[in-house]
């Protein structure tokens, strides 16, 4: 967005908590890696320059990205500088920081959409004696007790833990609510080619028949390695990790797990098997069906008959949880009215339901692929044309 205002000439300021990259470097695990290929870390004016274009950067790679992108296009970034509210004042907004208060015409809220780690009320019944960690606090294996561990969540970041942390030695039990399985391959190609070249990726927000359906799905269960292995929950048992279904409740030290897990490993597959047939389809109408592999599907994901529905978190077994059930915004600076009931920002496509407001960098916020580092350009492009207009507007106004 700083980038694309800078084209415009108009004048800004970007507030950072800590420093460029900030997240990166103090919230994520040592071997996390981009799920996305390097070739798709596209922004405005930048992009990959390096010699593996179908590698997957792990964080010190990241963070140097993003650090080299702040440098070339000179963005005006004040780090250090935590902001603690947001308000309406004299037709513009107010922002005040920890150094000091800002009057500006419109703002961007570019705080992201992982800021909180989505634990479940649940969590309070944990017994004491059982470690808990979300994915902001875990850092790799050997911070763990020795003993198992329950793994609850198996979208990318659960799947990505149950794998890790097995491979360590340690028993893990993976907990699968609702998932999206992807192959990290397909016909030869990595799934984002296909996604980018077919057009999933951008899909707008205004052509989804429930946008909010849209934006609450989980990220598909994809791992970046050298090998580009397919992680799966297939994968996950191959190895000896042990499948139980949705977490419903603990009372009494017990905890108690839903029976839909059958359904939503079959729901699983045939989404990830309809993705696969709007690719084929497409492969084929673009003449690329004798250029690439020959469609091909994946065996179901097996469950057991009869998974447990319950487990004893008293008998010493499992001596750690780790919940990787998602992220919420934080907008606890935000001193606008412009919150739903669920605590979501109000807005159509990134422009927020009050004058000079934006929001950047939430899941499917102009497209499917707003959340990705390459949906970030085609987003701040849109927006920022939206806020010149309006900043016209106002000059001609008065």
């Amino acid at each position: 967005m700083s980038r694309c205002l800078a084209e415009r000439s108009i004048d800004h300021v970007v507030l950072e908590r800590g420093e460029v990259a900030n997240t990166w470097k103090t919230e994520r695990w040592d071997t996390l890696t981009l799920l996305t290929p390097n070739w798709q870390s596209r922004l405005p004016g930048y992009g990959y320059e390096g010699d593996d274009p179908d590698g997957y950067r792990a964080m010190p790679e990241t963070i140097a990205f993003i650090e080299r992108y702040a440098h070339v296009i000179s963005a005006p970034v004040q780090t250090h500088t935590k902001v603690t509210s947001v308000r309406l004042s004299n037709g513009g907004y107010q922002v005040v920081t920890d150094q000091g208060e800002w009057q500006c015409r419109t703002v961007v809220l570019a705080t992201g959409a992982c800021n909180i780690p989505n634990v479940p009320a649940v969590a309070e019944a944990v017994p004491p004696a059982i470690n808990t960690l979300t994915p902001t606090e875990y850092r790799n294996p050997d911070q763990l007790e020795e003993g198992g561990v329950l793994v609850v969540g198996a979208a990318a970041t659960g799947i990505q833990f149950a794998d890790e942390i097995h491979r360590s030695g340690r028993p893990v039990t993976l907990s699968a609510g609702e998932h999206i399985r992807a192959p990290r391959v397909y016909r030869g190609r990595d799934i984002e080619w296909w996604m980018d070249a077919a057009g999933i990726l951008g899909e707008r927000y205004d052509e989804v028949d429930d946008i909010n359906r849209a934006r609450s799905v989980p990220s598909l269960q994809l791992t970046g390695s050298p090998e580009r292995r397919m992680t799966d929950l297939n994968s996950l048992t191959d190895i000896g990790v042990k499948l139980i279904g949705r977490l419903a409740g603990i009372n009494d030290g017990k905890a108690q797990f839903s029976g839909s897990l059958r359904n939503l490993c079959a729901m699983s597959d045939l989404k990830m098997n309809r993705m696969l047939n709007t690719i084929d389809e497409w492969a084929t109408e673009n003449g690329l069906d004798d250029e690439v592999d020959p469609p091909h599907r994946y065996e179901p994901t097996a469950v057991d008959a009869s998974p447990p529905l319950s487990m004893d978190l008293g008998n010493g077994q499992i001596r750690t949880i780790i919940w990787a059930t998602g992220f919420l915004p934080d907008y606890s600076y935000l001193d606008v009215p412009v919150l739903d009931r669920k605590g979501r920002v109000r807005h159509d496509g990134g422009v927020v339901d009050a004058p000079g407001l934006y929001l950047m960098g939430i899941q499917f916020l102009r497209r499917r692929k707003s959340a990705l580092i390459d949906g970030a350009g085609d987003d701040a492009r849109d927006l920022s044309a939206h806020l010149a207009a309006y900043l016209d507007q106002r000059a001609v106004a008065g």
